[in-house]
């Protein structure tokens, strides 16, 4: 169909639900989206534009806003042309330019992997959300027809997607309560990800299509008959279960597609709640209900908002048959979820805070704050979203949702961070159970707290919440931080006491912070933690604060010494000599050495200082030790020009390259220097829980040029994330 067409018969959509929609606005925005993907097509071959005018139609379904299809039309203005976010604020104003920006990837950042990409881009995607719910809203729609549309992708990017799409935003249509997206979604991620089950258990449906049919009309039939002659006047309809939900109960309960008994589900529409529980009891009079398998989301509705009666009953034929009964009411809201009490009716788009609907969000947002990965944020958002529910109630009263398998700790977590870190034991239903007790419907749960309890790092092994996960790992980071801050200034307290000082004399005459100024530590808390974690070694520490050339002298040694030194200074400054590759403009008996601080490498800008009784040292002049140094007895010197020269002696250099923890990389960072032409004398390696490394390698170069050369280098390496010269 010809895409202005196709446009008139969504906005006929669009007049169907809204009371006063702007749609020239609408059209206006169609062609502007037209001149800017002019010259673009999909993967299937059809003008990029297409793609928008299908979203838009989605959106429709959802009965969204003006604002909503507006931004559905241009939300791949801003990545995939020249148009701005300010261009479409000008033109469409701000609710649009708002929605765009929030459904726009992250296209212009540098991410070191895919990983971080796709978790920075949910995380922008969710703070925008928490804001402004239609920007999710709109995002579904768009992944719903990307999805649509796979079958025009590679199989590699399928499979990525439809995971991405499983992981994410099948579970976010879920909490949203948006029933046909989530089911949707799930077959379509189910089709790429699992293609032999898919088409195998579809072809099994489809055959048995014409019986399931008959059955389906005969129980209806029944059921309708049976409700009326009790003066209930319902809606009924059966339907076979989706795709994926079938091969979840396949695999979670390791049997066959004929073993599936249940395969239908009826539900049955009825105009009042207390209908609901009354056709329940005539449903049951005429069928036998099976133990276990009744659900009252009506009394305890789910998180977002879903209501409904289910059970399941040996019905004809011995058959099992999974029956939900609900209002029309909570049918709309069931299949539509947000959309079916749009909160832009109400001349607002935020979720209250208060409103238990959306304490989901609430969570994901105070959880994102605490993660400073962004992959560990994702984690976070698929286990917080991706789960079955327990509903239980604390003593007052109060319901609480957990995924299944949450503990009592999971439990102590979702009251309050310090009710979690405190928590020493639990009651459930009044009995003292154990913290890694598994949390069942209607539980009531008192927790127990201890002021001196800590969280313990053995939690990690049985919580299932993410918030519980993020909260335990900071508090264990915190107490592994600060045990190695107190174990750093043990060891440096140690050393100083030979210079007749300690940490808080330094502290208080702030000589610790001028060092960590200017040095790669944030703070003296920070260097005293690498210290005692022993990624720094003391012995620097204690070198930077008395440098060995500044030891103290008597005024007669000193005199004599600067007498020498003065004897010393006319020699080196009455001729030109070169030695060890320095011009020092000297002498021929003084011994030329290079600063272990700073490994001055030829090229680098070099200052030479004369020391008492080990000749001159030669530093670089930014190294943080000639700020120390006597001035009287630094010295121009420059490099002689053959010590810079390829075929030159070469000298040792310490570089440290912090990088992921992966499989490869140290291969990877071998062939850098290689190329450079630059040999590897000494490496040590050091990895941390969260997956990083620090690599330091002792390198010996002819200059500073192929240093540069191969620091450049390994800047390129995927997973590298920093090169520094020591």
């Amino acid at each position: 169909m010809e895409l202005r067409a196709r446009l008139e018969e969504i906005c006929d959509k669009i007049d169907g639900y809204h009371p006063n929609p702007d749609l020239d606005t609408l059209r206006d925005a169609f062609e502007f989206a037209c001149a800017k993907h002019e010259g673009q097509s999909r993967k299937s071959g059809e003008p990029y534009v297409s793609h928008p005018v299908e979203v838009i139609d989605i959106i429709a379904d959802l009965h969204l806003d003006v604002a909503s299809l507006v931004a559905g039309l241009l939300h791949d203005t801003v990545e995939d042309t020249d148009t701005t976010v300010d261009d479409l604020r000008e033109r469409y104003g701000e609710d649009v330019a708002f929605l765009v920006d929030g459904v726009t990837k992250l296209s212009k950042f540098r991410f070191n992997t895919r990983e971080e990409r796709q978790a920075e881009n949910i995380r922008k995607m969710i703070i925008a959300m928490s804001k402004d719910l239609r920007v999710i809203l709109v995002k579904l729609s768009d992944r719903l027809h990307n999805m649509r549309t796979l079958k025009h992708m590679p199989r590699h990017k399928q499979e990525r997607i439809a995971r991405e799409t499983m992981d994410i935003y099948a579970p976010l249509a879920h909490r949203l309560g948006i029933n046909w997206v989530k089911t949707e979604m799930e077959d379509l991620s189910f089709r790429y990800l699992h293609p032999e089950e898919y088409f195998d258990i579809a072809e099994k449906v489809s055959a048995s299509k014409e019986e399931r049919n008959a059955f389906i009309e005969e129980v209806t039939g029944m059921l309708r008959d049976m409700l009326q002659e009790h003066g209930i006047e319902p809606e009924i309809n059966g339907r076979p279960k989706h795709l994926w939900s079938i091969y979840r109960k396949m695999r979670d309960q390791q049997i066959e597609f004929e073993q599936v008994y249940d395969l239908l589900a009826f539900r049955i529409i009825v105009d009042e709640p207390n209908e609901c529980y009354e056709a329940l009891g005539h449903v049951h009079r005429m069928w036998k209900p099976i133990a276990g398998r009744f659900k009252d989301y009506i009394s305890i509705p789910k998180p977002n908002g879903y209501q409904s009666l289910h059970t399941t009953v040996i019905g004809p034929y011995k058959e099992r048959v999974e029956i939900q009964i609900r209002t029309r009411e909570m049918h709309k809201i069931a299949e539509e979820g947000v959309a079916a009490h749009w909160l832009y009716k109400e001349g607002k788009a935020v979720p209250d805070e208060d409103d238990q609907q959306f304490a989901w969000l609430h969570r994901l947002m105070e959880e994102h704050q605490d993660h400073d990965d962004p992959r560990e944020f994702l984690e976070s958002v698929k286990i917080d979203l991706f789960h079955d529910e327990v509903y239980v109630f604390t003593p007052e009263g109060d319901v609480l949702e957990f995924p299944q398998g949450a503990t009592a700790v999971d439990f102590a977590y979702g009251i309050h961070t310090e009710v979690g870190h405190q928590c020493s034991g639990a009651k459930v239903n009044g009995k003292i159970v154990p913290l890694k007790y598994e949390l069942q419907n209607g539980d009531i749960v008192e927790v127990m707290t201890t002021e001196n309890q800590r969280p313990n790092k053995d939690w990690l092994q049985f919580v299932k919440t993410g918030r519980a996960r993020t909260k335990i790992k900071k508090a264990v980071r915190q107490e592994q931080r600060e045990r190695s801050r107190e174990l750093g200034r043990e060891l440096l307290n140690k050393e100083l006491k030979k210079h007749g000082t300690n940490v808080s004399a330094l502290e208080r005459d702030e000589e610790l912070t001028e060092l960590v100024e200017g040095s790669h530590f944030g703070s003296v808390d920070d260097m005293l933690a690498d210290i005692g974690y022993g990624k720094t070694e003391v012995d620097d520490i204690v070198d930077k604060l008395f440098p060995p050339q500044e030891e103290d002298e008597s005024p007669a040694t000193a005199e004599k010494s600067m007498s020498r030194l003065g004897d010393l200074w006319n020699r080196i400054t009455s001729q030109q000599q070169e030695n060890a590759g320095v011009v020092v403009g000297g002498i021929d008996d003084i011994m030329v050495t290079y600063a272990q601080c700073c490994n001055p490498v030829p090229g680098d800008d070099i200052v030479g200082f004369v020391t008492r009784g080990r000749g001159l040292s030669v530093h670089t002049r930014d190294c943080d030790r000639v700020a120390h140094l006597e001035k009287a007895r630094q010295i121009d010197v420059e490099w002689d020009k053959d010590a810079t020269d390829e075929n030159a002696a070469r000298r040792a250099v310490d570089i440290r390259v912090h990088s992921a923890d992966k499989q490869g990389l140290l291969a990877n960072m071998s062939q850098a220097f290689s190329a450079a032409g630059v040999n590897i004398s000494q490496a040590h390696c050091t990895t941390s829980d969260d997956q990083r490394a620090i690599n330091t390698f002792q390198v010996l170069v002819n200059n500073v040029d192929q240093l540069n050369r191969a620091m450049k280098n390994l800047e390129k390496i995927k997973g590298v994330y920093r090169v520094e010269r020591k």
